[in-house]
């Protein structure tokens, strides 16, 4: 499922990023990787607010749709 759908607080993990190869570089940097721990903390608005390796990281919701866990 896409993690704009995980209720905050929930702990997942990344299965796969889609996107155009300039999308999923850009959230491989941010730490969303296969495989690693994200936790949703918030949604404020259009962005979505996640902590994923150790730190706290606002995402759009469009960004946050093309993470799979």
């Amino acid at each position: 499922m896409p993690l704009t759908f995980a209720d905050a607080g929930e702990e997942h993990i990344v299965r796969k990023i889609s996107g155009k190869p300039e999308v999923k570089k850009h959230l491989e940097n941010l730490g969303f990787v296969a495989g690693s721990e994200v936790i949703v903390m918030n949604v404020i608005g259009g962005s979505v607010i996640v902590k994923v390796k150790e730190a706290r990281v606002a995402i759009s919701r469009e960004m946050a749709q093309k993470i799979m866990v």
